[in-house]
């Protein structure tokens, strides 16, 4: 059999994980996760990680594999998991990739375009800018300097907004001009499945696992974390909307109702990345590990 790496992808809540474990037991291997927050030590109940008996269950790469501190990208996790599938290989013709983190996915098995090298005093005068000023600060500073990524790149998310002005303030350029879109060749079979699930039940199911989540323990865990509170990783559905009840910007309830609107909108968000690769086979999860068998 030639060497196969399964993508399976699908929105937050929609049940990959179960779904990869699954897959990975049928074709005796490992997964390698795809969740760009999953990969925090530090982080549990926030970002739904796998528990301790699935974790056991199969091997998985990529989770727990790094701390809060660390500065994590998209080009770190492209190097992480070639290598990561490259010793899962050694010993199985199958590995499975399995997350919602699109430009991780896309890293992975396309690449990433070269930028030009970056000023680190630039770099580090934006983190502090936002450290002192926050996400409405570093947003209108990106749509004065870079009007090109504020038309196409993504608005809401810190870590992207700050690499983008970094970008443009070292080399003048905007970074959308920097993407050549030149896809890389793998040594390896890609097949890229996704988790068909109706709209409305994938949003009951978001908004019951915050509860879950609630009952569990995230407030704990939150407030736990509130010194990091300015850090990358930290800046993610479920912990912010804390960070806000805790500096008493807003209620429990209210910030309990943002985390699950928020979520919500973040599904939408992996449906709009995910649904733009003509590449992607989406099946309902019961119909998934049959159409694989099937292709393998």
């Amino acid at each position: 059999m030639e060497k196969t790496c399964i993508i399976l992808v699908g929105p937050t809540a929609s049940g990959k994980t179960a779904l990869a474990i699954e897959i990975a037991q049928y074709f005796k291997t490992e997964i390698i996760s795809a969740d760009s927050r999953q990969c925090f030590k530090e982080l549990n109940i926030g970002v739904a990680k796998p528990s301790e008996q699935q974790l056991n269950t199969v091997t998985h790469h990529f989770i727990n594999s790094h701390s809060i501190h660390d500065n994590v990208s998209a080009a770190d996790f492209e190097q992480y998991a070639l290598a990561a599938t490259q010793q899962i290989f050694e010993n199985n013709d199958v590995a499975v990739v399995c997350g919602g983190t699109g430009l991780y996915i896309k890293a992975f098995t396309d690449g990433l375009d070269e930028i030009a090298p970056t000023n680190s005093t630039i770099k580090n005068e934006i983190a502090e800018g936002f450290k002192q000023n926050g996400l409405v600060w570093l947003q209108n500073k990106v749509k004065e300097k870079d009007p090109l990524f504020w038309k196409k790149g993504e608005t809401s998310n810190p870590h992207r907004l700050s690499r983008a002005l970094e970008v443009f303030m070292s080399t003048g350029v905007s970074i959308i001009a920097q993407q050549k879109k030149i896809k890389k060749l793998r040594p390896f079979n890609i097949i890229k499945v996704g988790i068909e699930i109706d709209r409305q039940f994938l949003y009951e199911t978001i908004n019951n696992r915050v509860d879950v989540m609630q009952a569990e323990g995230l407030e704990t865990e939150a407030k736990l974390l509130l010194p990091y509170k300015q850090l990358n990783a930290l800046q993610t559905v479920g912990y912010r909307e804390l960070f806000n009840f805790f500096d008493g910007t807003t209620n429990r309830e209210k910030a309990y109702e943002l985390i699950k609107q928020n979520t919500r909108h973040y599904a939408k968000r992996q449906l709009t990345w995910f649904k733009k690769d003509s590449e992607i086979v989406w099946l309902p999860k019961g119909e998934m590990l049959a159409y694989l068998k099937h292709k393998l």
